[in-house]
């Protein structure tokens, strides 16, 4: 009788080129990193060419224009994590910023009421579009751009007239006030801590490393134990609640809210992202390459400004 006898099995081998790098080239040659090497090469380099570029008012106005744009970017890079993406941010941030100006000047609310009524409608709106996502299965590009137009007419409707103005003074200027005795505005403090916040929630929790494997295969993430709708629901959610928290901001900054407010916001948001090293077709990014893409953005913008250049050739750059 003949005996069956096993060959020897032969030696594991990697399967990931990445890994044939040491770590520090894996750490060091990466999109994040590259954006974030361009953009101190851009920020020294207008701090040269162009006059006063770096001093601290220019620095406390490049903070102040852009804070919403960073604030929509952190929940915009999970949806884009998974490979979704949402148009109707700009259109949810005016909606709730019309919320604010109504509820303050017409119905003579606190604006804090009114502020917390506004993070509520811009989480239902966000909401709205998670369901249709997630449990109804539409694609998000063409639910984010129906409720883009949809969302922006709720705010006409509100609004009615041109634009809505006359917000308490104290709380007009807090959002612009000075921390301390630095040029910095108070609402970098909010964005400061939603950065944390949501850097912990993506690269270090359970659920972020889902996101993950959701935009790398929905499929086998919902067999490697992830509830891709209720996740998906979760940060349509989340982007509705921060666009509203950047409406708000706005809404007090400008100490007006008009039918346009926010319009065209949602381009440079997903721009920010996209070169901040996020894949447009899911699953890879990372929270500190899009802060810097959008940084790249605001000082690419504030130089060419300061430097005399005509918006059309500002925004052709």
């Amino acid at each position: 009788m003949s005996t069956l006898t096993k060959s020897p099995e032969a030696p594991a081998t990697r399967t990931y080129p990445s890994y044939s790098r040491n770590p520090l080239a894996r750490i060091l040659l990466t999109r994040e990193v590259a954006v974030i090497a361009a953009l101190v090469v851009v920020f020294v380099y207008s701090m040269g060419n162009v006059p006063f570029f770096d001093g601290p008012l220019t620095i406390y106005n490049l903070s102040k224009e852009y804070a919403p744009i960073l604030l929509m970017a952190l929940p915009m890079t999970l949806i884009i994590i998974t490979g979704e993406i949402d148009l109707s941010v700009a259109s949810t941030l005016g909606a709730s910023a019309a919320v604010t100006g109504v509820l303050v000047v017409e119905h003579d609310l606190s604006v804090p009421t009114a502020a917390l009524v506004a993070l509520v409608v811009g989480a239902l709106l966000g909401a709205i579009n998670g369901f249709f996502v997630a449990y109804v299965g539409l694609p998000s590009l063409a639910v984010t751009i129906g409720t883009l137009a949809l969302y922006r007419g709720l705010a006409e409707g509100l609004i009615q007239d041109s634009r809505i103005a006359g917000f308490p003074e104290g709380w007009q200027d807090w959002p612009t006030e000075r921390i301390g005795e630095t040029q910095y505005p108070n609402i970098l403090i909010i964005v400061g801590v939603l950065i944390v916040l949501f850097a912990l929630l993506l690269h270090f929790t359970r659920f972020g490393r889902g996101i993950f494997e959701i935009g790398l295969s929905d499929e086998a993430a919902h067999f490697s134990g992830v509830n891709v709708a209720r996740t998906k629901l979760i940060l349509f959610t989340l982007s509705g609640a921060v666009a509203a928290l950047a409406g708000v901001y706005v809404a007090l900054k400008s100490n007006s809210v008009a039918t346009d407010t926010g319009n065209g916001f949602e381009l440079k948001v997903i721009a920010g992202v996209l070169l901040g090293g996020v894949s447009i077709f899911g699953g890879r990014g990372a929270l500190h390459g899009v802060i810097a893409g959008v940084l790249l953005i605001a000082v690419l913008n504030s130089a060419l400004q300061l430097d005399g250049q005509g918006s059309e050739v500002i925004q052709i750059i």
